[in-house]
């Protein structure tokens, strides 16, 4: 199979004719691929000839080749002038401030309006009313715009067109910031010149390497008093685990912070006029920075010889890499996702954000610089992924990565990778196969949109009537490409709501759009008690969507206490030997089901911990029933004796077993496979795990001891504690059963100054009372324990 990587063309003439470019025009015209296995012969009677053409030179290793189409000059001129990206960061780095900038700065918006402004307005990507009010951003918003960057060679200016999403900062609403890195080319990594690397940024990070983004670093918050960016860039290298240097130094500190010096282009820029407006550059580097900006300069020249060979060149051969070389070199290696320039500003004060500008358009991938692959849904799973290229003349294939209830119904947001989608076509959803019209195509600048008749290849677009799930591939249906969804977490917590008064068509009207438009969001109805309980990934996760039912549908909600979604699993191997017999008059049921039930570890290829496997020979049960088998294995899962909770890291093996010619059924063998692991479950020895969280706690250094006693208190491992100037940072693992209340606190220990964030990590066992006082608890649920 052809290896396709990251290719290394530019934005301007001296990127254009590297050598490393994917974008050069090839004269081959087929792209094979080749993959060893049987082909089914329901996929080859299907095969377009106008899109797979089959050469099978013998039985065990067919060769697929699928038609390589050609980047055109106008792809070209229009691929190499785009950019994706996304800003993520901790929460209350800046990431919607310095978006505000932008758009200011490339003409988007006419005025700058704060996050938490005393005008009630709020930043422009804010456009919901809970997010304007509590200051945070909650759900992700896409824009457009334009960009005249300068070029770090040779200082020309071209016109650029950016597609950004802005994404929230907390973890709870990570799903955000999951499904728009899956569809971007790069992202800004916007970071606090104080607090440094924080808990989400880690996170972030994961993501980020998760779908291969390259990214640049953003050092915000230059002007804040104990701003130290060399402190934070040591973090890069040493957490993040990424080759990282500045490319520009700051001029002053804090308070008199005023500018940057580009150690690429050696030049100190300057930001003046009203709002930062008017972008100076001067050759004359201030003398006060002339020995810390060689000093950086050489620091960055090293970092790059080690993630570059052409700089390590020349540095071993004691030469001086020119600005052009060191230009290039950083472009290869960002984009090889092998280094991150970290540039330094201060968005609030209006500084260095023009520079940042240009260092995406200089240094991060355009959309032909991503290596995007399909899979071929005729094929079988184990096929070779199908590589696509940006090329409008292409079929079509585009990704739904985020669903909104719009004014105007559903809008769906769309990544298109490959071809053109046009208002009026007909689209062909590669999950349900089904045929569906695009009534309306819109770019979206936050909640505005702008109706467009076509986006090609590349582009980041939103179509109203298109009814899908997040996650589905389009094809124009000459193809049959498929292409994977983002990583969807698992919630962690439950909360049982029900509506006051006399409940409305809204209620659920509610729960239903916001389940589809959150993957991480769900919503069932407990059978014992009957009530509904919302699941999600923290406390301020379903406080938000319980305000937004309130605001939006006008329905109010009394909720329960919070509940911690435990698991159980097993700890041995249990055999099984179950027959199910019931004779009701006629036809009765008869199943009998033979094997064994063991522990099973997570597997990172399919990412599941339960897992059945039928290895039955000689026809005792037959294959039309093995299905009913493997469905009543996974209904078993879904509670478990102890607490109720789901069961995970299980395996079934389905050995042998026997059937009755008449009274077999499929309810049968899936009545018996129930029956089966429940008889042998105490057998497993099961147990009950436990969500446990990562907490980072900030606070004045004068609380240190009392922050620490508190997450003692509530049975937290302390992993690691940094004090720096006169506040600390505090990383520890707590289970999430204890975390509730903890906001409080928090606030009472630190007077108010102490603030904190969790992630979900993993899932622990319980100590052993707890797990009595649980199955004492369930116990209690149970209808015959009312009796």
């Amino acid at each position: 199979m052809q290896t396709l990587v990251r290719g290394v063309p530019g934005s301007w003439n001296w990127a254009l004719h590297s050598s490393h470019s994917r974008l050069a025009r090839s004269s081959t015209k087929w792209l094979p691929i080749s993959y060893t296995g049987r082909r089914p012969a329901s996929s080859a009677a299907a095969t377009a000839a106008k899109t797979v053409t089959s050469i099978q030179e013998d039985a065990k290793t067919p060769e697929y080749i699928y038609p390589k189409y050609d980047l055109s000059e106008a792809d070209l001129k229009r691929i190499n002038f785009q950019r994706n990206i996304g800003v993520s960061a901790h929460i209350d780095s800046g990431k919607t401030t310095l978006t505000e900038r932008v758009l200011y700065y490339t003409g988007r918006i006419r005025e700058i309006h704060e996050v938490r402004g005393r005008d009630s307005v709020g930043a422009k990507m804010d456009s919901m009313e809970l997010e304007r009010e509590k200051g945070i951003t909650i759900q992700s918003a896409a824009t457009f715009c334009d960009w005249e960057a300068s070029s770090p060679i040779t200082g020309e200016k071209q016109k650029y067109a950016i597609n950004i999403i802005d994404t929230p900062g907390h973890v709870d609403f990570t799903i955000e910031v999951e499904r728009a890195l899956r569809v971007l080319d790069g992202a800004i990594l916007v970071l606090c010149s104080v607090s440094g690397v924080q808990s989400q940024t880690t996170t972030v990070d994961r993501q980020m390497r998760r779908y291969n983004v390259p990214r640049i670093s953003f050092i915000n918050k230059m002007d804040r008093p104990g701003a130290n960016p060399w402190r934070v860039i040591g973090q890069i290298q040493s957490k993040l685990k990424i080759a990282a240097a500045a490319v520009q130094v700051p001029i002053g500190v804090e308070d008199e912070f005023k500018g940057v010096v580009d150690l690429v282009r050696w030049k100190a820029i300057y930001n003046e006029g009203e709002k930062g407006n008017n972008v100076v550059e001067s050759d004359e580097i201030p003398a006060s920075v002339m020995a810390i900006a060689k000093q950086k300069r050489a620091e960055l020249i090293e970092q790059l010889a080690e993630v570059d060979d052409e700089v390590a060149d020349l540095v071993l051969m004691d030469e001086t890499p020119s600005n052009v070389q060191i230009a290039e070199a950083i472009r290869r290696a960002t984009v090889g996702l092998k280094f991150s320039p970290v540039f330094l500003g201060s968005a609030i004060k209006n500084t260095a954000v023009q520079p940042m500008l240009d260092g995406v358009c200089a240094y991060l991938a355009n959309p032909a610089e991503s290596t995007v692959t399909a899979h071929d849904a005729r094929l079988p799973a184990n096929a070779p992924p199908v590589p696509l290229v940006p090329a409008a003349g292409a079929p079509l294939v585009a990704l739904a990565f985020k669903l909104e209830e719009g004014r105007f119904g559903q809008l769906t947001y769309m990544r298109v990778y490959q071809g053109t989608l046009r208002k009026g076509s007909f689209i062909f959803n590669a999950r349900t196969d089904k045929k569906v019209k695009v009534p309306r195509l819109v770019r979206m600048h936050s909640n505005d949109m702008e109706d467009v008749d076509s986006i090609g290849p590349g582009e980041i677009c939103a179509v109203f009537g298109v009814e899908c799930s997040s996650g589905d591939t389009f094809t124009d249906g000459s193809s049959s490409f498929s292409m994977t969804s983002m990583f969807v977490p698992e919630p962690v917590i439950s909360l049982a709501i029900k509506p006051q008064g006399q409940e409305t068509p809204n209620f659920s009207r509610a729960l239903n759009r916001f389940q589809k438009e959150d993957p991480t969001f769900k919503v069932h109805i407990d059978h014992e008690s009957k009530e509904t309980i919302i699941s999600g990934m923290g406390e301020l996760h379903l406080e938000i969507y319980i305000e937004r039912m309130q605001r939006e549908y006008g329905v109010v909600v009394t909720t329960g206490k919070p509940r911690v979604a435990y698991r159980e699993t097993i700890t041995q191997r249990a055999d099984f030997h179950h027959t199910h017999k019931k004779q009701t008059g006629g036809a009765g049921q008869f199943a009998r089901v033979i094997g064994y039930v063991e522990p099973m570890a997570f597997d990172p290829e399919t990412s599941k911990d339960t897992d059945f496997e039928n290895v039955v020979m000689g026809g005792t049960i037959p294959h039309n029933y093995i299905p009913a088998c493997e469905k009543g294995w996974y209904e078993a899962l879904e509670k478990g004796t102890l607490s109720g909770n789901p069961i995970v890291g299980a395996r079934m093996v389905l050995q042998d077993g026997s059937y009755h010619i008449v009274d077999s059924s499929e309810l049968a063998f899936r009545i018996a496979t129930i029956a089966a692991f429940r008889e042998i479950y105490a057998q497993t020895k099961p147990i009950i795990l436990e969500p446990i969280m990562t907490v980072e706690v900030v606070a004045p250094g004068e609380f240190q001891a009392s922050v620490i006693g508190s997450l003692n208190a509530r049975r937290g491992t302390i992993l690691d504690s940094e004090v720096r100037d006169e506040e600390f940072t505090c990383m520890a693992e707590v289970p999430l059963n204890d975390m509730f209340g903890y906001s409080s606190q928090l606030r009472g220990v630190t007077q108010g100054k102490g603030e904190f964030s969790m992630e979900y990590r993993t899932h622990q066992p319980v100590l052993p009372h707890l797990q009595k006082e649980l199955e004492e608890a369930y116990r209690k649920t149970l209808p015959q324990a009312k009796k």
